[in-house]
C-alpha cells in the first residue's frame, strides 16, 4: 500500500496531520503499539521539519508486510552540514520557528532514534530528501 501526503511549508496549524493519518493507518493493521509510536515520532519530526524549514514537500509512505518505508522530500534551503544537522541541539530555525516551541534541534536525532534506518541527501538551495523504514518486528 502506498500513500502520499503534501506538507505546506510555514502551515504550523497543519503539522502533524500526515503523520496522523498515518497513525489511523496503523492502528487499523494492528500494528504494534509500540512500533507505531516509533514511526510516528519520526513521521511528526520529518513533518515538521518541512513547516519549519522548507517552501514545501511530500512525504510518501511505502506499507509493505514487514516495515513501513517514508520518503520525505522538500522543496527548500537544504543542510548544509548533514553531520552537523544530527547533533543534538544544533538547530537553524527562526526566531519566529523558535518562538512557537519549535527548532529545539531534536528533529533529526528524533527521527535517527526511531526508525531503523536512515538515509538522508541534501542539496542546499534545492532540498532535502529524508528516507527511513521502520521494521514491524525486531
Amino acid at each position: 500500500m502506498e500513500f502520499t501526503y503534501h506538507i505546506e511549508g510555514g502551515d504550523f496549524s497543519r503539522a502533524g496531520a500526515a503523520s496522523s493519518e498515518v497513525k489511523k493507518i496503523l492502528k487499523q493493521l494492528n500494528i504494534d503499539l509500540a512500533v507505531i509510536k516509533r514511526v510516528v515520532v519520526a513521521l511528526y519530526e520529518a513533518e515538521v521539519n518541512v513547516v519549519a524549514h522548507a517552501h514545501e514537500g511530500i512525504m510518501k509512505i511505502t506499507l509493505a508486510p514487514d516495515s513501513i518505508e517514508a520518503v520525505i522530500a522538500d522543496k527548500g534551503p537544504g543542510i548544509p552540514d548533514i553531520a552537523l544537522a544530527m547533533q543534538e541541539g544544533y538547530s537553524t530555525a527562526s526566531p519566529r520557528v523558535r518562538e512557537m516551541g519549535f527548532g529545539a534541534g531534536m528533529g533529526l536525532p528524533n527521527i535517527k532514534k526511531n526508525c531503523d534506518r536512515l538515509e538522508i541527501e541534501s542539496t542546499v538551495n534545492a532540498g532535502t530528501t529524508v528516507k527511513m523504514t521502520t521494521f514491524f518486528t525486531g
